[in-house]
């Protein structure tokens, strides 16, 4: 990955997920459709996701930063040339973004800060994006 070139259409890209979400695959309809019905079960019962598993040390990952309250690792199946997922160590019952609460303040201002710390460990001072998806349908758009 060329560092200091110009933004692409791609760019580069640090996803921050707060809702525990996965994403899928882009263009993978059966993905979709999976991942759809998991993000409405996610409000529905206390299931373990994917990620409460990375955090545990349950699903390998490459872990490229972790403190007390975020996970930071690469995506699996990297939708940018910088494709990073940060988590939420504790949830503190917040599943959706849309559900946040003044109390989530401190949690969400969490993760925004782990993706500059994040950024800056990946070479990313000329710019980088964050993604937030938000409910079954927050891919979507």
């Amino acid at each position: 990955m060329r560092r200091n070139s110009p933004p692409t259409a791609s760019g580069n890209r640090l996803a921050v997920i707060a809702s525990h979400l996965s994403l899928p695959p882009l263009g993978s309809p059966a993905a979709i459709s999976g991942e759809k019905e998991a993000a409405l079960a996610t409000d529905l019962n206390s299931t373990p996701t994917i990620f409460d598993k990375i955090i545990r040390k349950e699903i390998p990952s490459e872990v490229v930063y972790e403190d007390e309250k975020v996970l930071a690792c690469r995506d699996i199946s990297p939708q940018a040339p910088t494709h990073i997922i940060i988590i939420a160590k504790v949830k503190y019952g917040l599943s959706r973004l849309s559900k946040a609460e003044e109390g989530h303040v401190e949690l969400l201002g969490n993760l925004l800060y782990a993706a500059k710390v994040v950024a800056e460990q990946e070479g990313l001072a000329d710019g980088f994006r964050i993604v937030m998806d938000d409910g079954p349908r927050g891919f979507c758009y």
